[in-house]
């Protein structure tokens, strides 16, 4: 069912005034991008919902229009190939997008040397080569209407190296590293970034990356906080599960949380060996 309470209408209410009538999102189907997708609905954007399953982002589409009244564009696209990303630019070019959410992403954990390679060049082609080629593009058009948002998924792991999620840490520093150095760039432009780094989230995620997870934040909650914080600053750790594992380790050196991450995450992998 699709809800939103009254306090979060409220805080919403202002995204269609600042980034106009459409918005488009990847990775929408599922996890935190279903749930951006939902809070753009309640705030009157219009969507392009973007993932692989069509039958899924079909239903919403038709669940968003009549209880939102909003139009919307599915895109079943596939992003861990280029074609993905040509084929978004092409049936967007002529609607007045204002707002990127690049929600699309997954990620692999265990023994790096253990994961297939053309598994890992998958993940790299989704969170980071489709996410660079949308984020350039559509930073191209919300410079020349004046403004623009785009809100680009890191995570808690992308602060410093992170054994057995060695690559999708990787990738993930990759994100957090860009959308940092563009809030600054950005913003003379009239264009509004914003790095969301959650910790581990119950959106299906933990699953495809085969980790157990112990607590665990609310995909709602890690959606609404982010589209809270567009705008007002660079990165934001939703939740309290991501600033007390953020927090925690801020003063210890680099060495120490690499080591203490890949603890972290050894018990979580555990079970691959099992």
């Amino acid at each position: 069912m699709l809800s939103i309470n009254s306090r979060s209408r409220s805080r919403i209410s202002n995204l269609s005034r600042r980034y106009g009538s459409w918005a488009i999102v990847t990775g929408a189907s599922s996890g935190i991008g279903r749930e951006m997708a939902l809070r753009l609905a309640e705030a009157g954007l219009n969507l392009v919902l973007v993932a692989r399953s069509q039958n899924v982002l079909l239903q919403m589409a038709i669940d968003l229009g009549d209880r939102y009244a909003i139009a919307t564009k599915v895109l079943a696209v596939d992003l861990t190939l280029k074609t993905g990303t040509k084929i978004i630019l092409e049936e967007t070019q002529n609607l007045d997008i204002g707002l990127l959410v690049a929600a699309a992403g997954f990620g692999t954990s265990g023994a790096f040397l253990d994961c297939p390679i053309e598994t890992e060049i998958e993940m790299l082609n989704v969170n980071c080569r489709s996410l660079l080629e949308l984020t350039w593009h559509f930073g191209q058009r919300f410079a020349k209407r004046g403004n623009g948002g785009i809100v680009l998924m890191s995570s808690i792991v992308g602060f410093q190296g992170t054994p057995f999620a060695a690559h999708y840490a990787a990738t993930k520093a990759y994100v957090q590293t860009l959308a940092e150095a563009l809030y600054v760039e950005l913003a003379p432009m009239g264009i509004d970034v914003i790095a969301s780094a959650p910790g581990p989230t119950n959106s299906g995620f933990a699953d495809r990356a085969g980790m157990k997870l112990g607590m665990a934040l609310n995909p709602v909650d890690v959606a609404q906080a982010t589209l809270d914080a567009l705008g007002k600053k660079p990165t934001i750790l939703p939740g309290f599960i991501s600033k007390l594992l953020t927090y925690s380790l801020a003063f210890l050196p680099r060495w120490a949380r690499v080591q203490i991450m890949g603890g972290v995450m050894r018990d979580m992998t555990r079970h691959q060996n099992g």
